[in-house]
C-alpha cells in the first residue's frame, strides 16, 4: 500500500509534535552539560559525532520505531561516549594522534606547496577564496595559507 503524501494519522502528526517538543530540548540540556567541545569542528571524529546526534534525533522524532525514552538514552550515550574520548584525548597523546590530524601548510611565503595540495584535495581556486575572504587580493611572498585540523583555510602573514 502507498503512503499518502501529506500524513498517515493525526494520531502519527500528534506522536511527532510530542517527541519533538520532548526530545529537541532534552538534547539541548545534554549537549550545554556536556560542555561546547561536543559540537565543536576540532576534526573528523567531533563531525562525525555532531551527524550521529543529527541522525539519531530525526530518528526519535520523525520515526515511530524508536520511543522516546530509548532516543534519549541513545542520544545520552554518544554524547557520553564523545566526552569520555575527548577527555582521553586530552590526556593520551597516542589517543589524540589517532582521532586528530594536524594542520596542513598549503602555501609557504607565496609558493604552492603542490604535493601537500593534492593530499588534501585542495585546488588554488579554493586557496584564492580564502585569500579574498581575508582580504588579500592574490597570493603574495608574505602570505601563507593552511589548512586547519577543522577543515578551514587560514591564512596569515609569513614570518
Amino acid at each position: 500500500m502507498d503512503s499518502p503524501i501529506f500524513f498517515d494519522t493525526w494520531a502519527g502528526l500528534g506522536r511527532i509534535l510530542v517527541t519533538g517538543l520532548l526530545a529537541y530540548p532534552a538534547l539541548i540540556l545534554m549537549l550545554r552539560i556536556s560542555g561546547k567541545r561536543t559540537l565543536s569542528k576540532f576534526n573528523a571524529f567531533d563531525f562525525i559525532v555532531t551527524i550521529a546526534l543529527g541522525s539519531m534525533l530525526a530518528s526519535v522524532v520523525v520515526t515511530g520505531t524508536v520511543p522516546l525514552a530509548e532516543g534519549l538514552l541513545a542520544l545520552a550515550m554518544l554524547i557520553a561516549w564523545q566526552f569520555c574520548i575527548t577527555w582521553l584525548s586530552v590526556r593520551s597523546e597516542r589517543l589524540q594522534t589517532l582521532i586528530k590530524s594536524n594542520p596542513t601548510l598549503l602555501v609557504h611565503r607565496g609558493v604552492y606547496q603542490e604535493r601537500a595540495m593534492r593530499e588534501e584535495r585542495v585546488t588554488k581556486a579554493e586557496i584564492a577564496a580564502a585569500l579574498h575572504s581575508s582580504g588579500k587580493g592574490k597570493i603574495s611572498a608574505e602570505c601563507s595559507v593552511i589548512l586547519e585540523t577543522d577543515g578551514t583555510l587560514n591564512v596569515f602573514k609569513a614570518v
